[in-house]
């Protein structure tokens, strides 16, 4: 038996989801989708294919043990957001204003686009990017 999914969601887990989609809304001009009751879930519209944030609580009632929580320090975790603008410098210049810590400055790449890496003040791995 074979399967055709598509994807559907991207769920970053945080200690406060309200505020990291409030983040995202204001750094990167997201657009706020819904908040859970609680604050359990903070959903943002970026088409569709959503991105969530869903607090450390709820993963642990989603399974044993829930997840692994993303720090400030070290490597950041084995995954990313990638956003994209026409920009990198001004986006890069506006999520390190907004408190993001800098992982690599903009730089080209050799498939065309300019690139940046950014780590949010929740712990997540973001990629600021040229359109391929």
């Amino acid at each position: 038996m074979s399967l055709e999914t598509r994807l559907g969601w991207v769920i970053v887990y945080v200690d406060e989801p309200p505020a990291a989609a409030e983040f995202y809304e204001k750094t990167f001009g997201l657009r706020g989708d819904f908040v859970a009751p609680g604050g359990s879930y903070a959903q943002l519209d970026t088409g569709p294919t959503k991105l969530a944030f869903a607090s450390y609580e709820l993963g642990e009632k989603n399974f044993d043990g829930g997840v692994r929580r993303a720090g400030t320090d070290g490597q950041p975790p084995n995954a990313e957001i990638a956003l994209i603008h026409e920009d990198v410098d001004a986006a890069y210049a506006v999520a390190l204003e907004a408190g993001c810590a800098a992982l690599a400055e903009p730089q080209d790449k050799p498939q065309g686009q300019r690139v940046a890496y950014v780590r949010d003040p929740f712990g997540t791995l973001v990629e600021l990017a040229t359109p391929l």
